[in-house]
């Protein structure tokens, strides 16, 4: 077989890898749109069930990404001023370009082709990329141009979420993964911040329309924007600026596809299907994508038809619950503000829950702390 992979993130460099070295193609060519050490990301974070599924199947690379890595196992929401905190939540972290040159190496080890600063944006582009290959994979982001070129086949459905998001660095550490909610002078900005390395972490800013009308972010410079947000988290960076990485507001899109290949074009990662950062499940899914379309054509050879119809077949029921789940997070802090009013304690419990898949039960043997202080309120104040 010979593969061409349009996007060089985690799902294209990872199933690269994985095909080139279990000898399923004798060809397997990246091409990636940026240049070669660029990234616009700050960290990322792997669970131990994301990890769990990479040892599986690559023993040496679950190796590379946690050697040396510091686990932290512990949440940390703030709310009204007040911190609660969550055991037994585990999650591996990483900078997203660290991610990115160890999948790199590993292709390059197997001997992948990488081609950096090339862009597929054309439909003749596209066409002579697929005329050398026997598949096309488009692991090219969820605002995949490919998926757009094919639109018409794939069907894709874009559902933007109406809060806004802004990606931003600091040097404050945040070793427990935390959850701050801080009102302001025009509503209540939310900061999704964890330590990826020992000196930086991510600060991940959110605001409900209401806020972000208010006070007219979207009319704001970057500089000035990251100025706001520094004073309303003054508190939480402890005398920190806030770092900008081209940091500017975007509202995220929850990408769906009514169909997941056409001919010999498969979809994979973020250009197949979003979650949300609220979730932090992106990588997750996209690594997880990655292994399934291995297996399909482990179980189906080089008869590529069938390869794709077995990776949705069996990778669809697992993706769509995720992505379900990561529908309701999403929903839960859009819809925040009418929980405000509950105590930090059943604020944290109602958190935990949000998405539907975590019991009372499930949570009492993963935090049997936090659930003892909650059933320990007064009814009228569990919400």
């Amino acid at each position: 077989m010979r593969i061409a992979i349009v996007g060089g993130g985690p799902a294209g460099l990872f199933f690269a890898s994985l095909m080139k070295r279990h000898g399923l193609a004798r060809d397997v060519r990246i091409v990636e749109r940026d240049p070669e050490g660029a990234t616009y990301g700050w960290g990322v974070v792997l669970s131990d069930v994301a990890l769990h599924f990479v040892k599986d199947v690559d023993a040496a690379l679950h190796a590379a990404l946690t050697e040396g890595q510091v686990v932290f196992d512990r949440m940390r929401i703030v709310h009204r001023g007040q911190e609660v905190i969550l055991e037994h939540n585990t999650f591996w972290r990483m900078a997203r370009l660290d991610l990115l040159r160890i999948l790199q190496a590993r292709c390059r080890d197997a001997g992948v082709r990488l081609e950096f600063g090339r862009r597929i944006a054309e439909r003749a582009e596209l066409d002579a990329l697929a005329a050398d290959a026997d598949l096309v994979v488009a692991a090219d982001g969820a605002h995949s141009a490919v998926r757009a070129l094919l639109a018409e086949h794939f069907g894709p459905e874009l559902d933007v979420r109406p809060n806004w998001l802004a990606w931003y660095g600091t040097r404050r550490r945040f070793d427990a993964l935390s959850l701050v909610f801080r009102p302001c002078a025009h509503g209540l900005l939310i900061a999704h911040t964890y330590t990826y390395t020992p000196t930086l972490s991510t600060f991940l800013v959110e605001a409900d329309p209401d806020t972000f009308a208010a006070a007219g972010l979207g009319a704001m410079s970057e500089a000035d924007s990251l100025r706001y947000c520094e004073r309303v988290f003054a508190d939480d960076l402890g005398g920190e600026p806030l770092l900008s990485n081209r940091s500017t507001w975007f509202r995220y899109a929850i990408v769906r596809n009514r169909r997941w290949h056409h001919g010999k074009v498969v979809l994979l990662g973020d250009a197949l299907r979003t979650g949300h950062p609220s979730i932090g499940s992106g990588t997750r899914l996209a690594m997880q994508d990655a292994i399934a379309l291995f297996r399909a054509f482990e179980h189906a050879g080089a008869d590529v038809p069938a390869a794709l119809a077995e990776f949705e077949r069996t990778r669809r029921p697992g993706s769509d619950g995720l992505q379900a789940a990561a529908v309701r997070s999403t929903e839960w802090y859009e819809t925040v503000r009418s929980r405000l009013h509950l105590p930090p304690v059943a604020f944290a419990y109602d958190y935990m829950r949000r998405t539907g898949r975590v019991s009372h039960e499930d949570l009492r043997a993963r935090d049997p702390a936090l659930v003892a202080a909650y059933e320990a309120l007064p009814p009228g104040e569990r919400g």
